[in-house]
């Protein structure tokens, strides 16, 4: 049952296919995970990877790697996705984030100048298997909460009420009319005044200060932290290598030819937004541009940021251009409907969230590094908050869990057959049990992944560099 199919269906025959699914898919077989037999090397999934990317910029990307399972984890959703294909599913798709752990759930801006929660990160978005995104935003509460000591019984407490939300909300839009559904969201404020019935002083200070920091990381925040005045003109800050202005990347002809590019990509990306977006980015002109290095897995694509002035030199706007290429599933699913991966990401995203960056759009470019490729632009930083797993205490991670579960039910329901999944998933624990089970063999699997990659680096296979 995939795309728009199950609109077709009355809500009982709807409820009818999800208890069939459950029969030929019993919720106890999610338990299960065994690497395949002839499963890839996962040092040479990680490098088949890397080889399309920047290839100065891939040892910062395995030494962000090795710092941890976690680290590891969140640049491995490629092996993952080779793992999950494997792994049973009901039959039941919807739009899927592709890289679902927790640290892609995060506070954003809407354009209207609400502090949201949602989902972030759509670079490997496909429609697929709902499972594959519980199963693995379940299994990096487990690895994060091997990090941080938690017990064999307070990591499976962590991910059983993660997955009980994820089914409870799920029932609960399975109830709602379409318009219901499209309209739920989770607003900031909403969240503390709820999160402050279950915390205690400390973590509701805790909250508050991640609310008031959220909302001062705005374009403002990031304009005056990544530029300097030069000859009374401002520019982007080196910071090598982490961020290198374009002038001081290449020389003359190559930069020239490079800086043209990425004003073209501006300017056409335009055409991608809504026409009172595209006549608000046209009150700006490009000023500077830089590359920059992102994230843990992202590190290595050609990720570029540019700076646009307004009315004068105190009215910015940071734009990131971030190359898009294939999704990381697009192996074990059906082929996307985009033939541009920025449109696939955008178009993803939009999905998904309740609420998208009012400058998201995409383009593609000519010639760039000899070959056509596909980006995705959007904001550099808009109201922004990234979670801190590592000083979270049980109580708090099951909290957390609990939220990301919601949110992740709301997306997959916006996209997916939402009546379906809840039938499916029924109205015991008996999934819940399953995914935790199932999260403590994968978290396994990734700690001797995770050692693979750092005994590839100390004998010399790759090489790995700290920033």
């Amino acid at each position: 049952m995939t795309g728009t199919r199950h609109m077709h269906f009355t809500p009982q025959e709807r409820a009818d296919r999800g208890r069939e699914a459950r029969t030929r898919v019993p919720l106890d077989l999610h338990a299960e995970f065994a690497p395949a037999a002839g499963r890839t090397d996962p040092v040479e999934q990680v490098e088949r990877q890397s080889a399309n990317r920047l290839q100065d910029l891939v040892p910062i990307r395995y030494g962000r790697m090795t710092e941890s399972p976690f680290r590891f984890y969140r640049g491995a959703a490629g092996v993952m996705a080779a793992d999950l294909a494997g792994t049973p599913a009901s039959g039941i798709t919807a739009q899927l984030c592709g890289d679902a752990h927790m640290l892609n759930f995060r506070l954003l801006a809407s354009p209207e100048r609400h502090l949201m929660f949602d989902v972030n990160d759509f670079d490997e978005t496909l429609p697929g298997p709902w499972e594959w995104d519980v199963k693995r935003l379940a299994a990096s509460l487990v690895i994060a909460g091997r990090a941080n000591g938690f017990g064999d019984r307070e990591r499976a407490h962590v991910v059983r009420d993660t997955v009980r939300s994820y089914r409870e909300s799920m029932d609960g839009f399975a109830g709602q009319r379409n318009l219901e559904v499209w309209y739920s969201r989770i607003e900031a404020d909403d969240l503390f005044t709820t999160l402050s019935e279950q915390l205690g002083h400390r973590e509701q200070r805790r909250v508050s200060r991640a609310l008031t920091k959220a909302r001062s990381r705005d374009h403002l925040h990031a304009f005056e932290k990544l530029t300097h005045v030069v000859k009374g003109e401002r520019r982007i800050a080196p910071d090598p290598p982490l961020v290198v202005p374009l002038g001081d990347l290449m020389p003359g002809v190559e930069r020239e030819q490079l800086e043209g590019q990425l004003r073209e990509l501006i300017d056409r990306y335009g055409h991608t937004l809504p026409s009172d977006r595209r006549a608000l980015l046209g009150q700006y002109r490009v000023v500077d541009m830089a590359r920059k290095v992102v994230g843990v897995g992202s590190v290595g694509t050609r990720c570029w940021i540019v700076l646009l002035l307004g009315r004068d030199d105190q009215d910015p706007l940071l734009l990131q251009a971030k190359e898009a290429g294939e999704s990381v599933l697009a192996e074990f699913t059906a082929p996307s409907s985009h033939a541009n991966q920025g449109e696939r990401v955008v178009a993803g995203q939009r999905l998904m969230q309740a609420t998208s960056d009012m400058f998201l759009g995409w383009e593609r470019v000519e010639g760039l590094d000899g070959r056509q490729r596909d980006f995705y632009v959007r904001q550099l930083r808009d109201w922004k908050a990234i979670p801190q797993a590592d000083t979270m205490s049980p109580e708090v991670m099951r909290l957390f869990g609990r939220l990301c579960g919601a949110t992740l039910a709301r997306a997959h329901a916006r996209s997916g057959d939402r009546i379906a999944i809840a039938a499916y998933l029924g109205d015991t624990d008996a999934f819940d049990q399953a995914i935790a089970a199932f999260a403590e063999l994968y978290a396994d699997r990734n700690e001797a992944d995770h050692r693979a990659l750092t005994e590839a680096v100390r004998d010399g296979r790759v090489t790995a560099v700290s920033a």
